[in-house]
């Protein structure tokens, strides 16, 4: 009997929130179609904007605190890695060793200290922080259905009220249940009327206080970092100053000319090498067509020279006879333009200049149409006519001093390793 009765509650209860259902969806129907007003509330829905507006900021600042978390324990990582490798290759007879192996000891630790004092300062206040959303959450959207239920109660009192034919039981317990809801409801919506703008209000402590804690504990990881890191370097400093004689010495990056670029070398040697036997080349016999303009390596510009007012420009030489390339550099030369810039730019400065870069280094040149440079030279960086003769890792460009003397770029330019340089303008 115990049995069938509880099955009878709980059948009874089933039955009762599936009406609840029914006739809070009949409501909202109604009221959307303006057939019933609604109870609003303006000062409660914008302490629920307010809420929703609070738990996604707190959400984003809780996936970003675990992704720095994460990236700490990436940094802890690497930086172990790396102190293991200074440890393999230092070899065991290196003076200051147990020096550097203490040292990458206490980094580990220091690692280890900073991202655990994290976790417990900053992201489980965060948890504990958005730990409360989740409650209060669930009670406005209870709250919304209560609203509804009081909403119904009260138009089906009044429509009771203004009946023709009066029932007075009915009434009765229409007002009773209006009255239930209505106390249900408002009960709800003291609490939420309450708790609601205290949680808005408590953001501002709770970032100040969280990233507090996070700037605090970076400033110390780093202050003790620091230390470790002078330490480490005055045992290597040690380690050079008896081993001075085998410094390492920075090298250029290797050189790859295109075939286009040795073809041109060739060229121009072939034609500017005299023939065997001979002094000088003979000039071209009378009456026949000027010799081929000399190909330059690098395809500059002639010295623009200081045309007379009326003066005809010189006549092109025909260029279905010559090179592409040296088609193109004619062309460039006697228009006044240069590939990635133009000859009109400021006077105290080389044609198509694009930046300044200063020597960090000494280079020794290894090639003709390369530049000698000496730690603390300005180099006037410039681009190459033809794109394709530049190796990655190259620049051309005239040292500022041999410009500000001579201002002649075809003498002057050359091409250097850019990893020898530092970029200052």
């Amino acid at each position: 009997m115990a049995e069938m009765g509880s099955k009878g509650v709980t059948a009874g209860k089933i039955a009762s929130n599936v009406q609840k259902k029914l006739t809070r969806a009949q409501e909202k129907v109604l009221q959307k179609l303006g057939k019933a007003d609604e109870t609003k509330d303006e000062q409660f829905e914008q302490c629920v904007q307010n809420f929703n507006k609070q738990l996604t900021e707190g959400t984003r600042l809780q996936k970003d605190l675990r992704t720095y978390l994460a990236s700490v324990k990436a940094m802890h990582e690497a930086s172990k890695k790396l102190n293991e490798c200074l440890q393999e290759v230092y070899e065991p007879d290196w003076p200051g060793r147990d020096d550097a192996n203490k040292i990458a000891e206490n980094n580990d630790l220091l690692w280890m200290d900073f991202h655990q004092k994290l976790v417990d300062q900053a992201l489980l206040t965060m948890d504990t922080y958005l730990g409360q959303f989740p409650d209060i959450k669930s009670r406005i959207a209870k709250r919304g259905r209560k609203l509804v239920d009081y909403d119904s109660a009260r138009h089906h009192f009044e429509s009771l009220q203004t009946a023709k034919k009066k029932d007075e039981v009915k009434i009765a317990k229409a007002e009773e249940e209006l009255i239930k809801a209505q106390k249900v409801f408002e009960e709800m919506n003291v609490d939420l009327q309450e708790e609601l703008p205290s949680l808005w209000n408590s953001r501002v402590g709770f970032y100040v206080n969280t990233f507090q804690s996070i700037a605090g504990l970076e400033e110390n990881f780093h202050k003790e970092m620091s230390k470790l890191n002078q330490n480490l370097n005055d045992v290597l400093v040690s380690l050079e100053k008896q081993h001075g004689s085998n410094t390492f010495t920075v090298k250029a990056q290797p050189r790859k000319k295109t075939k286009l670029f040795s073809r041109l070398r060739r060229k121009k040697n072939s034609d500017n090498a005299p023939a065997k036997g001979n002094k000088s080349p003979s000039p071209p016999p009378d009456g026949s067509p000027a010799a081929t303009p000399e190909i330059r390596v690098n395809h500059e510009p002639e010295p623009a020279s200081v045309a007379t007012p009326g003066a005809a420009l010189p006549k092109s030489p025909s260029q279905s006879s010559l090179p592409a390339v040296v088609v193109e550099t004619f062309s460039a030369t006697v228009n006044g333009t240069v590939e990635g810039g133009s000859t009109a730019g400021r006077l105290d400065l080389p044609p198509g200049f694009m930046f300044k870069v200063q020597a960090q280094h000494d280079y020794t040149a290894t090639d003709t149409d390369e530049l000698q440079l000496k730690a603390g030279d300005v180099v006037l960086v410039i681009p190459f006519q033809n794109p394709e003769e530049q190796d990655e890792g190259w620049l051309m460009g005239v040292k500022e001093s041999d410009w500000n003397q001579h201002k002649e770029l075809e003498k002057c330019r050359g091409v250097f390793p850019e990893n020898f340089t530092e970029r200052v303008q």
